[in-house]
């Protein structure tokens, strides 16, 4: 069995891990989307993007509970920042961290864990994302990431509001 990644943080005195996810996770990563987030996929979704790339799609974890999650995919496709005129490239297809433990670095480490695997696992060259125009605190994290805005796609979402698709290299 390959080790899991592991990343720890003590930032003011709360600490998490975030680890791979495992199959007996999924309840509660679906369980934290549904009161995160507007936009909810079947379980059989969840399920085969950890079967695929299970390589990077990670939890944290305070004191042994599920409180964030970050699901990924690969594909290839034409770069939205990379070079090349087809790339391997990650999609950051969700993530979520519980109300209660947002601003203790929980997504940023999620994310973190998510580019490193997506580059190192899967040799994607560029990562995406979509997020909501109205989502400050995520756009501020993706752009200290090094994301950056490439387009506007109108009306993604369901409830018609707009969405930013932003991506950086890996």
């Amino acid at each position: 069995m390959e080790a899991e990644t592991e990343v720890t943080s003590k930032r003011q005195g709360l600490g998490f891990i975030v680890r791979r996810a495992r199959p007996e996770d999924l309840p509660k990563v679906i369980m934290i989307n549904k009161v995160t987030l507007p936009e909810h996929y079947p379980e059989w979704f969840w399920r085969e993007h950890l079967e695929k790339w299970g390589e990077a799609f990670f939890v944290a974890e305070v004191d042994g509970e599920v409180v964030g999650y970050v699901m990924t995919r690969v594909e290839y496709g034409p770069p939205f920042v990379a070079k090349g005129l087809i790339v391997k490239k990650g999609h950051i297809v969700s993530i979520a961290v519980l109300e209660g433990y947002r601003r203790r670095g929980i997504g940023r480490a999620l994310m973190e864990a998510a580019m490193e695997a997506l580059k190192t696992r899967y040799g994607c060259k560029e990562v995406y994302l979509e997020v909501r125009v109205s989502n400050n605190p995520a756009i501020r994290l993706y752009e200290k990431l090094g994301f950056k805005k490439v387009k506007v796609l109108h009306m993604y979402y369901l409830d018609g509001e707009d969405a930013y698709l932003m991506a950086r290299e890996l």
